[in-house]
């Protein structure tokens, strides 16, 4: 097992790989700048290290077997394996992350994320590999104090961050009570509607996907029937098919709303805006300084600086898919 591990450098896969591109030893040698006699005999040794035979030698063509076109296979997919390392850790070195997680709230806007995410990826080739997590409620700050998440976008700080924590406010959000045109509240010839007549008719949720926080809920109240959905898009789906009521983020439903497929009622509970923010986490020096972030979350930060994309972020909702 170690000769044969031994035996399986980069540049004998690399060997095996000219070969067979080439179609030849004599070719093959040409390429990499060796006489063929020297490819044929380091050919020979790791056939001997591997205890297989690699080519087929009964024509002049340079025939992989079996063995030699799994090894060709596998060795090509291990030599791009060792350039990624390579180039990870030259991105590492120049400040690149390897990976950068964001944790999205369900309420913004998933265009002006992947638009962001295109922006990101047009960059001179940084390399990182992002991940986004779709998360709802106190779920978005709980994935970055966890420590799965180094973003998070449209969460809820309440008073101020936790510590190691930094945030940027990004914005309010105001909710709206909607429902669907055949729901019998859209019809209801009160106005508002009262906590009363709302406790009669069943209320459409989203589960909040916090696991170590404490879960949040909003608006629901004590009695009523409830339909728990997984996601916000789901909730809005529920609503428009008319399962039941809730309040839903405006500038997610402000189309359904001019299309007349969600009526909007007034209702006598007071609403406040949701105020989102972004937060990241930071590391400290022995001598409490923050340090710097990585260029990948650095870039992230400054795009979020700019008005324009914290407001995308919010509003631009139009041709959002259930």
């Amino acid at each position: 097992m170690t000769a044969a591990r031994n035996a399986l450098t980069p540049d004998a896969l690399a060997m095996v790989d000219a070969i067979a591109r080439c179609g030849s030893f004599a070719a093959a040698a040409r390429e990499l700048g060796k006489v063929p006699s020297a490819l044929t005999y380091s050919v020979r040794q790791l056939e001997e290290a591997l205890d297989v035979l690699l080519f087929d030698r009964s024509s002049r063509q340079a025939r992989l077997t079996a063995a030699g076109t799994e090894l060709l296979a596998e060795g090509r997919r291990l030599l791009a394996e060792m350039d990624a390392v390579s180039n990870r850790v030259k991105r590492v070195a120049a400040g690149w992350e390897t990976q950068l997680t964001v944790a999205v709230d369900g309420v913004i806007s998933r265009v002006t994320i992947f638009e962001l995410c295109e922006a990101f990826y047009a960059l001179d080739a940084p390399g990182t590999r992002l991940r986004l997590r779709s998360e709802v409620l106190a779920g978005t700050l709980d994935a970055l104090t966890s420590g799965e998440a180094d973003l998070a976008i449209g969460c809820s700080l309440g008073s101020s961050p936790a510590a190691g924590l930094r945030s940027m406010p990004l914005g309010e959000m105001e909710f709206v009570f909607a429902v669907a045109p055949h729901h019998p509240l859209a019809k209801s010839p009160h106005e508002p509607l009262s906590d009363a007549e709302l406790l009669r008719h069943r209320a459409i949720a989203v589960a909040d996907s916090a696991r170590r926080l404490a879960p949040l809920t909003f608006n629901l109240l004590p009695g009523q029937d409830v339909l728990t959905v997984a996601t916000v898009p789901a909730k809005i789906e529920a609503q428009l098919r008319g399962l039941g009521c809730g309040f839903l983020a405006e500038p997610m439903v402000r189309e359904h709303v001019r299309a007349g497929l969600l009526v909007v009622r007034p209702v006598q509970r007071q609403l406040a805006r949701a105020r989102l923010a972004c937060a990241w986490r930071v590391q400290r020096t022995d001598d409490g300084r923050d340090v710097p972030p990585g260029r990948a979350l650095a870039w992230w930060l400054q795009q979020l600086e700019a008005p324009a994309t914290r407001k995308a972020l919010l509003e631009r909702h139009s041709g959002l898919i259930i």
